[in-house]
Order: C-alpha cells, then sequence, then structure tokens
C-alpha cells in the first residue's frame, strides 16, 4: 500500500472544496473526503498488522523513498511503525469528528472546512515522515491554518489568542529546526554524506557532545507544541478563543505532533535523552501537579479542558523521560487517549455553548434534563479525563506510572508518586464541574430554557466516533499495546 495515499487524499479534497459553491456541496465533499481518509487509515492499519502477522519485523513498513532536494540529501522519505499507525488512527477519527461537529458552519464556510482538511494533511504527513526536514515541513503546514481558525472563526480575545500561538508556535519550531540542523551537519553516514533520515541517525553513533549540545533545542521545540512547563501558556488562551472543532484539532491532534516529534528525538539522540532525563521529568511532574492544581480555579468549561490538558499531556513526557519501555509505551497510549478523550470534551462544550450561550459553569445547571445525549457525551468525556476504569485514560495513565515505577532511584519514585496523587485533583474538578452543569434545578444565565435541544445527528455521530475509539482501548487495550510494541 502507498502511504503516499494519506496526503493525496486531504489534497483532493482540499482543492475540491476550492471549488465548491453552497453550504451543502461543501459540508458534503468535506465529510466524504474526512470518511475516505478513515477508510484508507483503517486499511492501511489492516494491511499494517497482516504484515507483522505474517513475520515482518523490519522498523518501518509501506517505506518509499524519492530524493526532494539532492544538494543537502533531503528526501520524501516515508513508511510507518505501530506508533505512527497509532497517531494516524488518531488524526483520522478526530478529522471525521470534527467536520460532523463543524456541519452547521455557514460563516466563510468554505474557507473553514479547508483550512481544517490541510491541517490533517500536514498531520498525517508529520507521521509518515521518516526525513526529518520533511518532518520539519509537514510540522509548519500543521500550524498555518491554527493561526487563521483562530483569528477569523474564533470568539473573545481572538486576535491576541491567534498571535499568541503563532508566535509560540513558530518559536518552537526555529528550536526544532536549530535542533534538526545541529544533527544534519555533525553527522556522516559511512559515505561521508549528511543526512536527514531518521533509520539511518538512528542506527548512527551521534557523538554524545552534538546529542547534548542540540538535544535540548529539538526536544524543547517539540515539547512547547505539546504544553511542556513553562512553555504551556498558549495552550488556554487557543483553546479557548478556538471555534469547536479547532479546539478538537488543536488538542487531540497539534499537540499529539509535539509527543511524537519528542519522542522521536529520544530515539535518535539516546545518550542526551538519558542526560537529560531528570530535568524532563522535573518539567513534566510540574505541568502534571499544576495543571490539575490550576485547573481546579477555572470556571470557565473551556479553560478546565485547556488547563487539564497541560496535565494530561504531562504524563506524555513523564513517559518519555522515563525512558523504560512500558513507560514510552504508556506515552504513546496517553497520546491516542487524550486525543480522542480532549475531542470529545470539546465536542461537548461546543454543543452547550451552542444552545446554552455560555461557558461558566456557575451560570449553569439541571442540563442532564434537556440534553439527556449531550450531557452524557460531557460526563463520558469527564470521566475518562479523571481516569475510569474501562476507558482509555485509566489504560494509558497506569501504563505510564507502571513504567515509571520500574526506575527504582528515588527522586524517579517521588516523581511517579506525585503525578500518581494529580489524579485525585483530577477527579475533583472533574466530578464537581458534571455537577454543577448537569445536575440539580434546571438553571441557564438569561432563561429560554425552554428553546433548548439535545444533539442533532451530526452531533450524535461525532460523539459516538470518539467515544468508540475511547471504550476500545478502555476495554481491550492489548490491540494497541501490541499494535505500538512491534
Amino acid at each position: 500500500m502507498s502511504l503516499s495515499i494519506l496526503i493525496l487524499l486531504p489534497l483532493i479534497t482540499a482543492i475540491a472544496l476550492l471549488l465548491c459553491k453552497g453550504l451543502k456541496p461543501v459540508r458534503l465533499v468535506a465529510l466524504s473526503g474526512a470518511v475516505v481518509q478513515l477508510i484508507g487509515v483503517l486499511i492501511l492499519f489492516f494491511y499494517y498488522w497482516q504484515q507483522r502477522a505474517a513475520g515482518n519485523t523490519d522498523a518501518m513498513l509501506f517505506v518509499e523513498d524519492h530524493v526532494w532536494f539532492a544538494q543537502l540529501n533531503i528526501h520524501y522519505h516515508i513508511g510507518v511503525d505501530g506508533i505512527s499507525i497509532a497517531m494516524i488512527l488518531l488524526t483520522a477519527f478526530v478529522t471525521v469528528a470534527g467536520i460532523l461537529v463543524s456541519w452547521s458552519m455557514e460563516k466563510l464556510n468554505k474557507e473553514f472546512f479547508f483550512l481544517l482538511v490541510l491541517l490533517s494533511l500536514g498531520a498525517y504527513g508529520f507521521f509518515i515522515s521518516l526525513d526529518l526536514f520533511t518532518l520539519f515541513f509537514f510540522l509548519e503546514v500543521a500550524v498555518i491554518p491554527k493561526f487563521l481558525l483562530i483569528g477569523i472563526w474564533g470568539s473573545g480575545k481572538k486576535e491576541y489568542s491567534a498571535m499568541k500561538l503563532a508566535l509560540m508556535l513558530m518559536g518552537g519550531s526555529a528550536l526544532v529546526f536549530v535542533g534538526l540542523a545541529g544533527v544534519y551537519y555533525n553527522t556522516q553516514t559511512v559515505d561521508g554524506a549528511h543526512t536527514f533520515d531518521l533509520i539511518q541517525l538512528a542506527q548512527l553513533h551521534i557523538p554524545e557532545a552534538v546529542q547534548k549540545l542540540f538535544f535540548p533545542f529539538a526536544f524543547i521545540g517539540f515539547g512547547i507544541f505539546t504544553a511542556l512547563f513553562p512553555f504551556h501558556t498558549w495552550v488556554p488562551d487557543g483553546h479557548s478563543s478556538a471555534p469547536t472543532a479547532a479546539s478538537m484539532f488543536l488538542a487531540g491532534i497539534s499537540m499529539k505532533l509535539g509527543g511524537y516529534g519528542c519522542l522521536r528525538v529520544a530515539q535518535i539522540m539516546p545518550d542526551a535523552a538519558q542526560y537529560y532525563s531528570w530535568i524532563i521529568i522535573l518539567l513534566a511532574t510540574i505541568a502534571i501537579i499544576y495543571g490539575a492544581f490550576a485547573t481546579m480555579m477555572q470556571t470557565d468549561l473551556k479553560y478546565i479542558n485547556a488547563y487539564s490538558s497541560v496535565s494530561h499531556c504531562g504524563f506524555v513526557l513523564l513517559g518519555i523521560g522515563m525512558l523504560t519501555k512500558t513507560a514510552m509505551m504508556g506515552a504513546v497510549m496517553q497520546m491516542v487517549s487524550h486525543g480522542l478523550m480532549t475531542a470529545l470534551f470539546f465536542a461537548a462544550i461546543g454543543m452547550l455553548y451552542n444552545r446554552t450561550h455560555t461557558r461558566q459553569v456557575a451560570q449553569l445547571g439541571g442540563l442532564l434534563k434537556v440534553m439527556p445525549f449531550i450531557t452524557t457525551v460531557f460526563v463520558i468525556a469527564g470521566l475518562c479525563s479523571l481516569g475510569l476504569p474501562g476507558l482509555s485514560g485509566f489504560a494509558a495513565e497506569v501504563t505510564v506510572l507502571m513504567g515509571a515505577w520500574e526506575k527504582a532511584d528515588a527522586w524517579y519514585r517521588l516523581a511517579t508518586i506525585l503525578a500518581c496523587a494529580s489524579i485525585v485533583v483530577t477527579a475533583v474538578y472533574i466530578l464537581r464541574a458534571m455537577g454543577k452543569v448537569i445536575m440539580g434545578p434546571l438553571q441557564v444565565e438569561g432563561g429560554a430554557t425552554i428553546t433548548l435541544t439535545d444533539a442533532d445527528w451530526n452531533e450524535k455521530a461525532a460523539a459516538a466516533i470518539l467515544i468508540i475509539g475511547i471504550v476500545a482501548i478502555g476495554m481491550a487495550p492489548f490491540w494497541l499495546t501490541v499494535l505500538i510494541n512491534h
């Protein structure tokens, strides 16, 4: 199977959207393209599983390699392993759900759906790239739409939030480029050539001094994308001002680009990853605890989910920093779980806001009576966030903590205990928010409660797609662990 289809399908969909006229054709083209992408990803997943079952032990499968810029030895080199497949599945699910949630979008609808599809194209290209320059190129493709989605279709301080997000992520990109370029110019293959090739760099023993110098640039750069403390401040503002689908994409896909990049950087510079592991763990632990307590102080539902994302993404960095097989497997599981869960949470918050016109917890109450489906989705997302067994959040976070506990050093054990304790704080703010929003007498600021309606068909379909993924991981995580284990 050709992996290039993952780039061609969204590209064709994006071009078709620009040729459409009218809301109905735009919606149908966007949804059709996203569904075809999902089907293609599921076929890829099947073929990948088939290849592994047949005994194919290659590090990467379905590899394509074409010279892109010969002078600098830059290649269009693509391939996938189990980690890539997991991220691609996440992208496909969130893309379909995001388009369904945005079904009623009327303002510049063609441009809105075009940017969503362009964002998915960048994510697919990023996750399949085996050339670091190509990977960086697709990272930038995935950054551009975020600024426009927030700046044009956002709410509140949207211009400020869009600018802050763009500047922070551009700064992260600059650090990533310095790190990758430093590795490129300070390593050589057996024939004396410099290379951006991920496979070759992983097999070469990059000098330890080079690793220690350039690892912080690349890791911090990617870390900014995944809310590495103290560079997380773009997350709450970006999420709170973004339209619903953009929030789903930002938290569900874009923040995973950073986690995936951090993992690959640790693979090609393992000595530096070991050397700086205590710093990574320190920052991850601070993010987990700070994010949890900061969430308790929030009164806006979007800010609650945004700050909780800082805490949850801390588990990703904690798993990577521990450098044990189990912990790193848990980090990948947490990326997938958080992507599905937070996309579902933002979808539910968007549904509530569209009907009540408020996200303030104090102004809501008793909504279970009039919106049983939406509030049930809200509860499922919340329970997944607090780590209820049977849902993906539990399986992912437990795997990270088990892998972290394998490190016998007292500092690592302390970090693990503190991270585990944050789950109690998570339960407090999630249960409090759920209780105030859905329980008690019916209350919506400004009245007009008679007009409140439950979810439409497209919203139900979007929620169902994400819930299927959450339950599939929570009830039977073995398929994902086996996928990653290869």
